[in-house]
């Protein structure tokens, strides 16, 4: 039997999804909670590698049963949960699956949401679930990111936007939409593709900062996908501000 949990998760303290041994990991933590909950030691993959720090509003996991588990409804599964997960890491959601369902290889698209808090003073109350930005903005700073934000939409090669070091061959992405909100001091990149290269949204977040400041314009981002070269790009932004917003299957 398998079951899709949804999660979600402050990534503050965790070092990131990926089971490590001798350190906190959100598979660690959700795998020994499913053990006590169903009385028996489970399997449990996740839809995405998420690095330390870095959030999730809606992440996507299986965890396989034997016909021998304790059985719970499934909409009590996430209530059940609860007194077994830290306050950092809920489970919102749990719904019956196919045996050959994949969490990662069956998604269709996924959303992930980048906050950027500018301004010369932190708030406390945001500290780590953004990042913070002391630089100074242009004028036009919302115009000019979303400029270069419409510039990755579609199938493309982004090799500009993967870390350095990174293994995968293929480099070539769908992107459906890439927008920029801003509400105040606090600025939301919001971005939706098929698939996503390592470091790859955090790295657009650092370079549409660069467009945000008056250094790049759409001409300029699109040389950066041309080159495919991580040197071409902007900084990679840090894991704070980051968010798996959204997973569709």
């Amino acid at each position: 039997m398998k079951i899709l949990l949804r999660l979600k998760y402050l990534g503050t303290a965790f070092c990131g999804w990926q089971y490590q041994p001798g350190v906190r990991t959100v598979q660690k933590t959700l795998t020994d909670a499913a053990e006590i909950l169903f009385g028996e030691k489970c399997n449990i993959t996740g839809c995405s590698r998420t690095d330390s720090g870095v959030h999730a509003n809606d992440f996507a996991a299986t965890v396989e049963l034997s016909e021998t588990a304790n059985k719970i409804p499934r909409d009590r599964i996430p209530t059940a949960f609860a007194p077994h997960l830290p306050s950092d890491l809920a489970v919102t959601s749990a719904t019956p699956v196919a045996d050959d369902f994949h969490p990662r290889y069956d998604v269709a698209y996924k959303e992930y949401v980048y906050k950027i808090y500018a301004s010369p003073v932190a708030d406390p109350f945001l500290h780590g679930r953004v990042w913070h930005y002391t630089g100074r903005l242009s004028t036009d700073a919302l115009e000019r990111m979303n400029a270069c934000a419409a510039v990755l939409v579609g199938k493309q090669d982004f090799a500009s936007f993967m870390a350095a070091g990174s293994k995968i061959e293929d480099t070539v992405r769908t992107v459906k939409y890439c927008t920029v909100e801003r509400e105040g001091t606090l600025l939301t990149i919001r971005i939706a593709a098929d698939g996503f290269l390592y470091n790859m949204v955090r790295i657009i977040a650092g370079t549409l900062m660069s467009a945000a400041c008056g250094k790049l314009d759409a001409d300029g981002m699109a040389a950066i996908i041309a080159a495919k070269n991580r040197a071409a790009a902007g900084l990679t932004a840090p894991p704070d501000g980051l968010y798996l917003n959204k997973v569709v299957y």
